[in-house]
């Protein structure tokens, strides 16, 4: 049973930083894809940021210079370190893995299984 359960979120004010950590079981972490995603309310789930089996990184626009999404295979975790937080990136965080080859934050549906979520608020 795949599981995926986030952690790290909370509150900072703009400019500040923090890191999101994804732990995963059930199923073989080093050799799927992993990508963040966030959410605010009324709105749609977006990607932000997605690593392959190589630790091939890609990232969507927005976050593109200010958050780093990596991976630690022997200790099984995928992190995302965010800095220069900007009030805009006040959202639910959510990790999300799957086993296909093509790993982009931007095709959401490509994505089997998901986490909770972690909140991040950034006030200004």
């Amino acid at each position: 049973q795949v599981q995926l359960v986030e952690s790290g979120g909370g509150s900072v004010q703009a400019g500040g930083s923090l890191r999101l950590s994804c732990v995963p079981s059930g199923f073989t972490f080093g050799s799927w894809c992993m990508g963040w995603f966030r959410q605010v309310p009324g709105k749609e789930r977006e990607g932000v940021a997605a690593i392959d089996y190589a630790e091939s990184t890609k990232y969507t626009n927005d976050v593109k210079g200010r958050f780093t999404i990596s991976r630690d295979n022997n200790k099984k975790i995928l992190y995302l370190q965010m800095n220069d937080l900007k009030p805009e990136d006040t959202a639910m965080y959510y990790c999300a893995a799957h086993q296909w080859r093509r790993c982009q934050p931007d095709i959401k549906s490509d994505f089997d299984f998901w986490g909770q979520g972690t909140q991040v608020t950034v006030s200004s």
